[in-house]
């Protein structure tokens, strides 16, 4: 495929138009270049500028996973919810979670790559995969041929086309993530041919698995000019993508699946092979491990605030742990940085502060909330979950209780709030805000201090709290997790977000994946519990097997294969919330038809009083049909447009 802009003086102008905005955003990252597509497939690889501005259009296509209306899992796991009055009930993702999804226009439809987001908003409608796909088949085909690009150095045509193939990978990848079995389109044809048929998911696995073990031949290290060049793919990227690909192919999902018994293309192929293989969890294990393994030799590690210039207590340092392997841009967590998409929703996450000088809700919208799942889904204190701590009651999860002098760095002192909010785990109080809880910023105290700093008040009339026209929290619990904790807030001018690229994947998701493939091979091991308190510690709590044995009304649930399982699990959902990963997870474990088809429920916020506010409400409810809901529908339009397409089973 080629692009044709007919004027060489338009070309030029836009090309002055994109420097002079990469001037303007102060971002001079390699993926923020907009790609200038050349006039023809023959022009693009006679010099090293024109191809490197096609290798740009293969990255292009790249999934925008740090805007909210374009990161697939975001929304559909309903683990962020928005105002019921707010248009955001549109966006595409939202109205899966629903129950909405449908096969005459399908919702986030990436066969097709339409209604992605806002069906109002086509910004990025034109960003199709099998796009994507073509244009990596075309530079391949073409950086490949040594007679072309003869300005390219030797290294640098290696680099590129590792570079590529990974991003072929990806993209097949992602797409198999979706619907399940896809075409394999390795080579681009003309004609009747190009319409691919549906191959199982075992080779579709098989393809991907191997490009990616090529692409890792010519792929860097690490990125070594982090001015110019940082997004790019390196070794640790690919062998991290290699890791989720056979984790996803060894999960219950995609291996051994009795519901996908009889799914089969036109030709009578399966397309599901329903016999479960113990030899995939073995693969994705040892992928997982060559992923941990190329991170920590390239100086990935997880992340640890250090830079305590202002005395801060050890609560709040554990929390910026946590908040910064998120928001910190470019730190050593992070394996995979989407340069292309920076996370642009803080003013959606963070309310109006009481000792804030923003009071703006359009400004400081807050609007994004948590349900009273998520917010119990956390542990205790004691690093196991409400319902196994035997020290702990919380069957009363919304009793009022009044915070304590020892509490002040969680929970403003001498503040009612729910039994729910106290005696919790630091993740809890790092990733959320609620009504009392104390959300410490950089500037929400004159000496940047964590004491009198910045809290909630979110009852019905307080300046975080319901009232707004359509800018306000519908549950009482707040994403803490994804504002940066030096954005500046305390002002009566507008905040200044310090925006940071999506951490697409980091060390601690390799961590538990690694953890998850040992003990699906092995059972209980003692190495799969290693790397869970890796993450467990940098977390600030204990590890499983002391939690649980002093704590657990099930003590010692993490000796056998089962009990570790639902450990890992719960730590991943943990861990992980809030960036997108809970959908997908819960997907390819086959829990969605139990944890899909819950009640979203939330805290009164049309109360004003501490006793009307917390009290448990129904806002909507979950709808899953299962085993139809797994996969994607391809769509009426794509099936009838392509007849060697089978429909995915129960659309």
């Amino acid at each position: 495929m080629s692009y044709n802009y007919t004027a060489a003086k338009t070309r030029c102008l836009f090309v002055i138009v994109v420097i002079a905005l990469i001037e303007l955003s102060g971002c001079k990252k390699y993926l923020d270049v907009v790609p200038d597509n050349v006039a023809t497939i023959e022009n693009a690889f006679k010099l090293r500028n024109e191809a490197e501005k096609y290798l740009f259009t293969c990255y292009s296509y790249l999934p925008k996973n740090g805007d909210n209306w374009y990161n697939a899992g975001m929304f559909t796991a309903a683990e962020i919810i928005v105002p019921e009055a707010d248009q955001s009930n549109w966006h595409a993702a939202y109205r899966i979670a629903r129950g909405q999804q449908n096969k005459d226009a399908p919702l986030f439809d990436e066969w097709g790559g339409a209604r992605k987001g806002n069906p109002g908003n086509t910004r990025f409608d034109h960003l199709k995969i099998w796009r994507a796909i073509r244009h990596c088949n075309i530079f391949l085909e073409n950086i490949q041929d040594r007679s072309k690009v003869p300005d390219l150095s030797l290294d640098e045509r290696t680099r590129w086309i590792g570079e590529v193939k990974f991003l072929k990978a990806y993209y097949h990848f992602y797409m198999l993530q979706m619907y399940g079995p896809i075409p394999i389109v390795d080579k681009n044809l003309d004609g009747e041919d190009m319409l691919h048929k549906r191959m199982p998911v075992d080779e579709c696995v098989n393809f991907i698995s191997a490009l990616l073990d090529e692409s890792v031949e010519g792929l860097p290290s690490r990125i070594v000019d982090e001015n110019t060049q940082l997004g790019r793919v390196t070794q640790p990227i690919a062998l991290a993508v290699k890791a989720k690909l056979l984790v996803l192919a060894a999960s219950p999902l995609f291996n051994g699946n009795p519901d996908y018994l009889n799914f089969k293309d036109n030709d009578g192929t399966s397309l599901f092979n329903s016999t479960f293989d113990a030899g995939k969890w073995v693969k994705a294990r040892d992928a997982s491990k060559a992923a941990v393994e190329a991170a920590l030799q390239n100086g990935h590690q997880l992340y640890e605030y250090r830079n305590d210039i202002f005395n801060l207590s050890p609560e709040t340092k554990v929390q910026l742990n946590i908040r910064n392997a998120v928001t910190d841009r470019w730190n050593t967590e992070v394996v995979w940085g989407l340069s292309n998409s920076y996370f642009g929703n803080e003013g959606a996450c963070m309310p109006p502060m009481v000792r804030g000088a923003n009071i703006n809700r359009g400004q400081l919208q807050g609007k994004w909330a948590a349900s009273m799942s998520i917010a119990k889904m956390f542990y205790t204190k004691n690093g196991v979950p409400l319902e196994e701590d035997k020290t702990l009651n919380f069957s009363n999860y919304t009793a009022l209780r009044t915070a304590i002098p020892a509490e002040r760095y969680n929970i403003e002192g001498n503040y009612p709030t729910a039994r729910l909010n106290f005696d919790r785990e630091p993740r809890f109080y790092a990733d959320l805000g609620f009504d009392g809880g104390v959300w410490y910023m950089k500037d929400g105290n004159a000496t940047g201090s964590d004491i009198n700093t910045f809290y909630v008040q979110s009852k019905n009339s307080n300046r975080a709290g319901f009232g707004d026209f359509v800018n306000w929290n519908e549950t009482g619990y707040f994403i803490k997790k994804l504002v940066h904790w030096e954005s500046t807030t305390n002002s009566s001018a507008a905040p200044t977000w310090r925006t940071f690229p999506w951490p697409e994947i980091r060390l601690a998701d390799l961590y538990l994946l690694y953890a998850e493939s040992i003990n699906e091979v092995e059972g209980g091991s003692s190495t799969a519990i290693e790397y869970l308190n890796r993450v467990r510690k940098r977390a600030g709590l204990n590890g499983v097997v002391e939690s649980w044995s002093a704590y657990s009304n099930n003590p010692s649930k993490f000796s056998t294969k089962a009990g570790l399982r639902e450990i890992i699990q719960r730590e991943r959902l943990i861990e992980l919330a809030f960036e997108g990963q809970r959908f997908w997870d819960i997907r390819r474990w086959k829990l969605a038809s139990t944890e899909f088809n819950r009640d979203i429920t939330a805290l009164n916020i049309y109360g004003k009083t501490s006793e009307t506010y917390n009290v448990e409400r129904v806002v909507w409810s979950m709808k899953f049909i299962a085993p139809r809901d797994y996969l994607w529908p391809i769509g009426n339009y794509e099936i009838r447009r392509n007849a060697k397409l089978v429909e995915n089973p129960g659309w």
